[in-house]
C-alpha cells in the first residue's frame, strides 16, 4: 500500500476491506451514450503512488451481458462467507459477527471442514433464513413499510421509515433491515431525502391490486395518472423475484418510461405499462415481456420527484390483472 504522504486536493477513504466496489450513477437525461462519456471521460483508477504518471483506466461495458450476482440459496452461502473471512483482514468485520461465524467453524486462518451434522444443520438453516427474508420482503409487517398507509395499496419503500440505518428506538431494525438487503445491494443517505426536483425516489410493488404475487403467465396493467410528477423523468423497471436482478427476457433491458422511444400516453394523460408474455394488441410500445413460470416485481423510479409525489397528493395505481 501506499505510505507516503497524502496529497493536497486529495480526500481519503479507508475501507476495512482489501476488496472495494464503488457505485457511481450517471445522469440520462442527455442519453445513455452520453452518461457513459461523461465517465470515461472524467473517471481515473490508479494507484497513489503512481499519481504522477497514472496508468490508463480500461473501462468494460457489462450491457446485455449475462451474469449472475446472487448469493447461493443453499450450504454454499457458507463457503462464500469462508472465503471472505479467509480474504480480507481481520477488522473488516467486528467482534460480534466474528464470533457469530466462529460458532459454526467459520475462523480465519483456520480450515472450515463442518462434519456431516452441521452440515445438514446449516443447509437447513439457510433454507429457513432465504425463505424468511423473502416473506419479510413480499408481505412486510415493519412499521413504515408501506407508502400509502391510509390505503390498502401494495406500493411500499425500499427502506422503512426512508431510514437507511434501520434504527427503532435506538436499537437495530433487523426486519428492516433484511427487508432492504434481500432485495437489493447498496443505500446511501442521499437515497432516503426527498427535494423536490432533485435526486430521485422510489415505489416497489411485488404484489397486485388484489395483494398476490406476480405471475409471468398473466397479463397485468399498471396505470400513472396524469402529470406525471417528476423534474426529470420517470422508469419502470422490472425484476425477478427469485434472483431479485433485472428479469432475463428478450428485452435486454427491462424498463420502461417517459423516455423510452414509441410510448404512448392515453388520451387524458395517463400513461399505462403493460406486463405480459406476449404484448397487447397495439400496446407493443408500453409493453414489458415476462415469462410463465415466473414470478416478478416492479421499481417505478421518479427522477427528480416534484412535490405532489413527496406529500403523495398523486399517487400511481395498482397493478391491476388484464387476465
Amino acid at each position: 500500500g501506499y505510505k507516503g504522504d497524502v496529497p493536497d486536493g486529495y480526500f481519503v477513504v479507508q475501507p476495512r476491506t482489501y476488496g472495494v466496489w464503488i457505485f457511481l450513477r450517471g445522469s440520462i437525461a442527455q442519453g445513455l451514450d452520453a452518461a457513459v462519456k461523461t465517465f470515461e471521460d472524467k473517471l481515473r483508477v490508479y494507484p497513489l503512488s503512481r499519481k504522477d504518471d497514472p496508468p490508463k483506466t480500461e473501462f468494460v461495458s457489462g450491457s446485455a451481458k449475462s451474469f449472475n450476482t446472487i448469493s447461493p440459496n443453499d450450504y454454499g452461502v457458507y463457503e462464500d462467507l469462508n472465503q471472505l473471512v479467509q480474504e480480507e483482514p481481520l477488522e473488516a468485520l467486528d467482534a460480534e459477527r466474528r464470533g457469530q461465524l466462529a460458532a459454526i467453524g467459520i475462523v480465519k486462518g483456520q480450515p472450515f471442514n463442518p462434519d456431516a451434522r452441521m452440515k445438514t444443520l446449516l443447509t437447513e438453516a439457510v433454507a429457513i433464513g432465504n425463505a424468511t427474508a423473502r416473506a419479510i420482503v413480499w408481505y412486510p409487517r415493519v412499521d413504515g413499510a408501506k407508502i400509502y398507509p391510509d390505503t390498502d395499496s401494495a406500493w411500499v419503500m425500499a427502506f422503512a421509515n426512508k431510514d437507511v440505518f434501520f434504527l427503532r428506538d435506538g436499537g437495530r431494525n433487523l426486519d428492516a433491515r433484511t427487508m432492504f438487503y434481500y432485495a437489493y445491494t447498496a443505500v446511501t443517505p442521499a437515497m432516503a431525502v426527498s427535494r423536490p426536483g432533485l435526486g430521485s425516489d422510489y415505489g416497489i410493488a411485488y404484489l397486485d391490486s388484489k395483494k398476490q404475487p406476480l405471475d409471468g403467465a398473466k397479463t397485468y396493467r399498471l396505470r400513472l395518472p396524469p402529470n406525471v410528477p417528476v423534474n426529470n423523468f420517470w422508469a419502470v423497471t422490472l425484476y425477478d423475484s427469485q434472483t431479485r436482478s433485472m428479469l432475463q427476457t428478450s428485452q435486454p433491458f427491462p424498463t420502461i418510461g417517459s423516455q423510452s422511444d414509441g410510448f404512448k400516453q392515453d388520451k387524458d394523460g395517463s400513461s399505462d405499462v403493460y406486463f405480459g408474455p406476449k404484448a397487447p394488441e397495439g400496446k407493443e410500445d408500453n409493453w414489458l415481456e415476462t415469462i410463465p413460470g415466473k414470478s416478478w416485481f416492479i421499481i417505478l423510479r421518479m427522477y427528480g420527484p416534484l412535490q405532489a409525489w413527496i406529500d403523495k397528493t398523486w399517487r400511481p395505481g395498482e397493478i391491476e390483472l388484464v387476465e
